[in-house]
């Protein structure tokens, strides 16, 4: 199932979690190459050639849609 441009979800890959369409790359570890410090053109020439930049990018939109829809609750502490 498609959740995102060029992110789909899957129960049968990748135990379920969000990845690059038609791949089994899930967008966590993109996420965590970026917060690593690589940028989009080194993760594809140094890490895997066969995306695109684009799909990169599509595993950030996706991350930045999910920060935009969560709901933080303030908790009390006792």
């Amino acid at each position: 199932m498609k959740i995102a441009n060029r992110i789909e979800v899957s129960p049968d890959v990748c135990h379920g979690k969000p990845r690059i369409a038609g791949t089994r790359i899930p967008v966590e570890i993109i996420l965590g190459l970026l917060a690593d410090g690589l940028t989009p053109k080194e993760i594809v020439a140094k890490c895997y050639p066969d995306l695109a930049e684009e799909d990169i990018l599509a595993c950030i939109r996706y991350a930045k849609q999910l920060v935009e829809e969560e709901e933080v609750h303030a908790v009390r502490e006792a």
